[in-house]
């Protein structure tokens, strides 16, 4: 069976792909580990546990 270019334009499909979903996951590894050193930063400024400047 041939389809024909007018049908193929009516095929909707593949919203969701591997690339989209692999961003999405990068993307909130990103935040999670700018969370880690904010909130390690946060701890060792709290605690004046800071390298100080020569």
């Amino acid at each position: 069976m041939i389809i024909k270019d007018q049908d193929l334009k009516c095929i909707n499909g593949g919203s969701i792909t591997a690339t989209f979903i692999n961003a999405i996951v990068k993307g909130l590894s990103l935040l999670i580990e700018l969370g880690k050193s904010l909130g390690s930063s946060i701890r060792r400024i709290s605690s004046g546990n800071t390298c100080s400047p020569k």
